[in-house]
């Protein structure tokens, strides 16, 4: 009945759930009731961790002004591309000189940062972990 259910609401990750636990209940007072709980107890740990480190984050970015640098940086590279797609090729109502140089180069850096970023974590994070 549990692995009908498992495989009905989640699949491995409820089926790893219920065969771990049935694990801990078969296992009694031996050495795998101890690695079981001392998995768990690492797992409250990890959480704790991160509730931490939320906190953290909240408490160094909790005041208007400390988010403002990078919305502000941004804000010329958002403005010139309006500009450009929306005066200049939707309407034709004028033409925009190219970026170049460095300031070619810092949009381009703005630009990953602002849609890439996360993804960079992530694959960071998943690369880290190896």
């Amino acid at each position: 009945m549990w692995g009908f259910l498992a495989n009905l609401i989640g699949g491995p990750v409820v089926n790893g759930l219920i065969d771990g636990y049935k694990a801990r209940l078969a296992a009694g007072n031996t050495s795998e009731k101890i690695a079981a709980d001392l998995a768990a107890r690492e797992l409250n740990v990890e959480q704790r961790e991160r509730e931490l480190a939320a906190q953290v984050t909240i408490a160094e970015q909790g005041r208007w002004y400390t988010a403002l640098p990078r919305p502000l940086f941004a804000a010329a590279f958002i403005i010139y591309v309006w500009k450009v797609v929306v005066w200049d090729k939707v309407f034709g109502l004028g033409t925009t000189d190219a970026l170049s140089g460095d300031v070619a180069q810092w949009a381009m850096i703005v630009l990953t940062a602002y849609f890439g970023g996360r993804s960079l974590e992530k694959v960071a994070r998943i690369l880290g972990r190896k």
